[in-house]
């Protein structure tokens, strides 16, 4: 009598091999977040053009901050924010539209944002924050997506 090996159940397809790179869910959700960095970064990009404005328009808005090391007149920030805004706005359109060049500037520009907005901070503590973690996601999304490796 020989001994047969147990038997098997087919599979439906090969087996990822996990040295291979994301598997189809990690690189749908890194697509999904690259549509969604993209979307972030033109509506981040539009709410500083508008608080820029604001800033620039020296709205009663701002608090009055007394001594801060990072100093700068409310025109400053202005000029700052609606400049930067802009940049983002037009690099957040072209991330939708699947610009290479744009992941890489966008990376750079929400960057730039994020060290703004913590120099903002005592002008506007909460809306800084909240600028700052969606910077780190716009960054975090547009870093892991890979267009080679598609769901």
């Amino acid at each position: 009598m020989t001994q047969q090996p147990p038997a098997t159940q087919p599979s439906a397809g090969p087996a990822p091999d996990p040295g291979l790179g994301p598997t189809r869910t990690e690189a749908a959700w890194a697509a999904g977040g690259v549509v969604f960095a993209g979307v972030l970064m033109l509506m981040n990009g539009i709410l500083a053009i508008l608080q820029g404005i604001s800033l620039l328009a020296k709205d009663d808005v701002w608090a009055s901050v007394g001594d801060y090391v990072y100093e700068m007149s409310l025109t400053g920030w202005g000029v700052i924010l609606l400049c930067l805004g802009a940049l983002a706005a037009v690099t957040g359109a072209f991330i939708l539209r699947g610009a290479a060049w744009a992941r890489m500037t966008g990376i750079f520009l929400a960057s730039l944002s994020m060290l703004a907005q913590f120099l903002f901070l005592p002008y506007a503590p909460v809306w800084s924050v909240i600028m700052i973690g969606i910077d780190f996601f716009v960054i975090w999304a547009l870093a892991v997506y890979r267009p080679d490796m598609r769901a």
